[in-house]
């Protein structure tokens, strides 16, 4: 799975770190940024679902290709 946060639209809503807090966090800035070592999302069955949440839809959520 690949995330991609588009760091020009987010508004730092916060709504992706309170659904998957797992997989999600906030820079220093209120910005949305992925957790050391969950840039793949880490198998979580919510991040889709932060995605959905997102107010600004700054996040994409795509299948890894190999």
């Amino acid at each position: 799975m690949d995330i991609d946060i588009d760091k020009d639209v987010c508004i730092g809503a916060g709504q992706c770190a309170l659904t998957a807090p797992d997989v999600f966090t906030q820079d220093d800035d209120g910005i949305s940024a992925l957790l050391p070592g969950r840039e793949d999302g880490g198998g979580s069955p919510l991040v889709r679902e932060a995605a959905r949440a997102c107010p600004v839809s700054a996040i994409t959520v795509s299948e890894t290709v190999s």
